[in-house]
């Protein structure tokens, strides 16, 4: 099941109602940074961008795209991407109600099954903390509490799967953006802690865990910088940037450049 496979979930995740003010603005941090990048690629490219959006959620970021003009007539297609039926389903009422599907269209699809996309994109993208979505296979929620020792997430092949075949379907001279992510400290451990029981969950990490997870099903990594280049092992570190999406160590967006 996907995590956003539950109307508990899905109603929650995207009620601000229930969303910490850390996250609000973290959403609007890396939306930000994100016309920043849409502008470049842009304008390197002298025409129309094409975007692939991973996990698009409620199709929140061309929802805001859309409301402004300049940066909206620089896309020319805009697809999205979810493993949850719910999350698709709230995208295409909002693609509708919007009226934009004459660029926006989503597609119910495993990340881990990106490679099979036989087509290229200017623009990859997987924003709000989706990047610490991909738990590795074999974790088990049910048990892991009582787990006799830590996840030792060194390594997270779930992690490499899916952002390697993410940067391929980036075309040359575009990029891979991954924003926003959790920086990983004992300040950031508590932020999340607190937005999940904002949310009704129930917390089965300890402050020794690299990730927070709750009973219900909900996964989120945090990431040193030195994870994240071992995770993106397959490209040049020079190619990557990394920009901090606050003044506190909160989150950050990663750039990875083709």
């Amino acid at each position: 099941m996907a995590m956003y496979d539950n109307a508990n979930t899905v109603e929650k995740s995207f009620n601000l109602s229930y969303i910490s003010e850390h996250l609000i603005q973290a959403q609007w941090a890396e939306f930000i940074e994100l016309k920043k990048v849409i502008t470049e690629i842009y304008n390197a490219k002298k025409s129309p961008i094409t975007i692939l959006d991973i996990g698009i959620g409620n199709a929140r970021i061309p929802m805001h795209l859309c409301g402004i003009k300049e940066i909206w007539e620089m896309i020319e297609l805009y697809d999205g991407t979810d493993n949850a039926q719910a999350c698709i389903d709230i995208s295409n009422k909002n693609i509708a109600d919007y009226k934009i599907e004459n660029k926006v269209k989503v597609f119910l699809f495993e990340a881990t099954e990106l490679y099979k996309i036989q087509k290229k994109y200017d623009l990859v993208i997987c924003t709000w903390f989706t990047p610490g979505n991909f738990y590795p296979t074999n974790f088990c929620f049910e048990t892991y509490k009582n787990a006799d020792k830590i996840l030792n997430l060194t390594k997270n092949e779930k992690f490499d799967t899916v952002f390697k075949n993410a940067y391929n379907l980036a075309s040359l001279g575009g990029e891979l953006l991954l924003g926003a992510c959790y920086i990983d400290n004992d300040s950031t451990r508590l932020k999340q802690e607190e937005s999940y029981n904002k949310m009704g969950m129930t917390v089965i990490t300890s402050l020794e865990d690299t990730f927070t997870a709750t009973k219900e099903g909900f996964w989120s990594q945090r990431f040193t910088i030195e994870k994240l280049y071992n995770y993106l092992h397959f490209v040049d570190t020079k190619k990557i940037v990394i920009t901090a999406l606050d003044t506190y160590d909160y989150a950050m967006q990663v750039r990875i450049k083709k």
